[in-house]
């Protein structure tokens, strides 16, 4: 598999710089409203009146680095503690101090957002015990020094790498990450922080109108929370240091954006998101919403256009070491149709996929004899599972395979 990976993204740089081309930076595009005129910058970079940034992402950076080392532990070499994968879900037992004493936790960002879970405490809740039990799988997978199969948690050897498999044959590293990505990264973008709950909530448009600064910050509310929801997306892509690599979903809209029938995905959403920061500062909310439009329906498209692609990858590999050559990414493709529940449809709403369907989903992933080891009946449900998701989206599973080559 091809992956083209954004580089540009410099680890620790508050700003995030991106790449655009040579020709969008010398169009300086400039949108009119009935009161001002204003220019859009050409990449994510803001400045005040003193030329300093206003951008702040810090929080979102923390959470995506703990979320690298929790999944780096999962899918290393040496076992691993449930006790201790749970202290760093909950913010602590990371060897950074600075990580310990952030404050940040991933687990009270998971199934959190406003849209969704404010008054769904008990899917929340189904949602983090569902985490935790992957938590509790890496434990028995990595320290089970045994093959994995059928009924027996266990590894095997992808090449050189040792992979980590439940008895139901799913990576629970695979499963966490990517169901994460869903639960805790796209939830909070498109259901907390894109969300004009939060955005227009309380006095926090009446402040980004008479530009109202958060207390001993250079910017308002509403453009931090956009910048928050912007660095769960492109916070991190630490992809040329080594062992991290953040492979999120700056990464994924990257490798759905190579293919032709997408490739306009990667722009739109950070287009939508630049041009969105900057009409929040000059007061246009007729534009900003119409740029949160976009970002919910293309990024909710790399969610299925990535789950596609998966399921096609891993019936791909069924007749490889007895099936288990498609575990892997099978287990990448339950966490991205995990992450279909927390995608937004900004016409309905609604996630593109409901929790009961996104269920059906998995139950069907996972419903031949023994789990991902029923090899005869993956080999049909997989086409039926990929072109369910397909079709919902308006896309073809051919477009979605062709996505990464």
């Amino acid at each position: 598999m091809k992956i083209n990976i954004l580089k540009n993204i410099a680890f620790g740089v508050v700003i995030g710089s991106l790449f655009v081309s040579c020709k969008k930076e010398e169009e300086k595009p400039t949108v009119t409203t009935s009161t001002n005129t204003y220019t859009i910058p050409t990449t994510y970079s803001f400045i005040d009146a003193s030329s300093k940034s206003t951008v702040d992402f810090g929080g979102q950076k923390t959470r995506l680095v703990m979320l690298e080392q929790m999944g780096a532990l999962m899918g290393g070499t040496n076992p691993v503690s449930e006790s201790t994968l749970l202290n760093m879900f909950d913010g602590t037992g990371f060897t950074a101090d600075s990580l310990n004493t952030s404050g940040k936790r991933l687990s009270d960002k998971t199934a959190a957002s406003i849209d969704y879970f404010t008054a769904n405490l008990g899917e929340k809740n189904d949602v983090i015990e569902a985490f935790k039990k992957q938590l509790k799988e890496a434990e028995l997978t990595t320290n089970a020094n045994v093959e994995a199969s059928v009924g027996l948690p266990g590894y095997y050897m992808d090449g050189s790498k040792k992979r980590y498999f439940s008895a139901n044959g799913l990576e629970p590293q695979q499963v966490f990450l990517k169901g994460m990505m869903g639960a805790c990264l796209l939830d909070q973008t498109l259901n907390t922080y894109l969300s004009l709950t939060k955005l227009d909530g309380g006095l926090t448009k009446q402040n980004n109108t008479n530009r109202i600064l958060t207390p001993e910050k250079n910017y308002t509310d509403m453009e931090h929370f956009w910048d928050e929801a912007y660095g769960y997306i492109f916070g991190v892509d630490n992809v040329n240091v080594t062992p991290a690599v953040y492979k999120y979903w700056s990464s994924y809209i990257n490798q759905v954006d190579v293919d032709p029938d997408f490739s306009n995905v990667k722009e739109n959403i950070l287009n939508a998101f630049i041009k969105g920061r900057a009409a929040i500062t000059n007061k246009d909310y007729t534009t900003r919403d119409a740029q949160i439009a976009i970002i919910k329906k293309e990024l909710s498209k790399v969610v299925a256009v990535r789950a596609v692609y998966y399921m096609n990858e891993g019936k791909s590999k069924l007749a490889t070491n007895n099936g288990k050559g498609a575990f892997h990414a099978l287990s990448e493709g339950y966490g991205f149709i995990w992450s279909l529940r927390f995608t937004q449809n900004p016409d309905t709403k609604l996630p593109y996929f409901s929790k009961d369907e996104v269920k059906s989903l998995l139950d069907r992933l996972m419903g031949g004899t023994n789990g991902l080891y029923a090899v005869d009946y993956l080999n049909t449900e997989l086409d039926k599972i990929a072109q369910d998701i397909a079709t919902r989206f308006g896309f073809t599973v051919a477009q979605a395979i062709d996505a990464t080559k």
